[in-house]
């Protein structure tokens, strides 16, 4: 696995490899909350799911307080039916009122939102805030790529990934 990773265009390192979770409770079409409060960094994040023609329907908020009132279902996310509970979070660190390690904290501590399969996608290479992010219970940690193309590739990788991972319900081929 770590030579298809060198060989790829990609700039980054992959911090760890995926995990796919077996307590997921539904099998509803995957819907993808990212959580960033860089608006340039939503725009190139968009274009690349849709340059990889990833089709997952994308919901976008943009700071720690309105991740957890979306996962929560309350206030403007009530309607389920407009903000369905997300299949995948990917989740920025650097964020105003509460940081992704906060937003984090909460997701793994809540049994209802543990089992959801939580990405950081960050500017920071710390290692405290890579370590953090593990022990806090994120499924992966990657630094956020510096070049259009390299966010094309991860999320490619990405988008890989979940279509191989066996979930409740799915049949091995």
């Amino acid at each position: 696995m770590a030579n298809y990773f060198r060989a790829s265009p990609i700039d980054f390192r992959l911090e760890a490899l995926f995990f796919c979770p077996l307590q997921m409770k539904s099998m509803e079409p995957l819907t993808i909350l990212l959580v960033e409060d860089e608006a340039d960094d939503v725009l190139l994040f968009r274009r690349a799911l849709e340059k990889t023609g990833v089709q997952y329907p994308l919901q976008v908020v943009t700071d720690g307080e309105a991740a957890l009132a979306y996962l929560a279902g309350s206030g403007k996310y009530a309607d389920r039916t407009k903000y369905p509970r997300p299949g995948a979070i990917i989740l920025d660190l650097k964020m105003p009122r509460l940081d992704g390690l906060q937003v984090l904290a909460s997701i793994k501590n809540n049994p209802d939102l543990r089992v959801i399969p939580t990405l950081i996608l960050s500017s920071s290479k710390v290692p405290d805030d890579i370590a953090r992010a593990y022990e806090l219970g994120a499924n992966s940690y990657f630094a956020k790529p510096s070049v259009p193309g390299d966010l094309h590739a991860l999320v490619q990788v990405v988008n890989d990934y979940w279509k191989r991972c066996l979930k409740p319900g799915s049949k091995p081929d």
